[in-house]
């Protein structure tokens, strides 16, 4: 498989929205990458399909810096949930990403479990 375009990176960055940090998030259109570490680096790779939720929250200071963090309710058995933290344009990030969640799950044909049950239990109460 070839390399994909790049659709967003950015870096884990201080209070005071200097990028300062040895984390690295990166977007493609099917898959978020985020690389932690200087010595000794760790890439994670989390399938766009297996997220699940996502959560933006800024903090007084975040807001006052022009930063956010994005919390990911994740199906990813290695990652889990997870936080993308102080990134700059965190709004637009997170609706970018969940439009790219929302088409891959449509590509993969993958079904919210959550929404069979509620479709379950509505059966089950008739």
């Amino acid at each position: 498989m070839e390399n994909q375009k790049i659709i967003w990176k950015d870096r884990k960055r201080t209070l005071f929205g200097l990028p300062l940090s040895f984390t690295k998030y990166s977007l493609e259109e099917d898959r978020l990458f985020i690389e932690t570490g200087f010595f000794n680096s760790v890439e994670n790779e989390v399938r766009l399909y297996r997220i699940m939720d996502l959560q933006l929250s800024r903090t007084l200071g975040q807001k006052m810096f022009g930063l956010g963090t994005i919390k990911v309710k994740s199906a990813d058995k290695t990652l889990g949930d997870f936080e993308i933290k102080n990134i700059k344009n965190s709004k637009e990030v997170k609706e970018q990403l969940s439009k790219l969640v929302e088409e891959m799950r449509d590509k993969k044909r993958v079904v919210n479990r959550e929404l069979m049950m509620e479709d379950d239990e509505e059966l089950m109460d008739e």
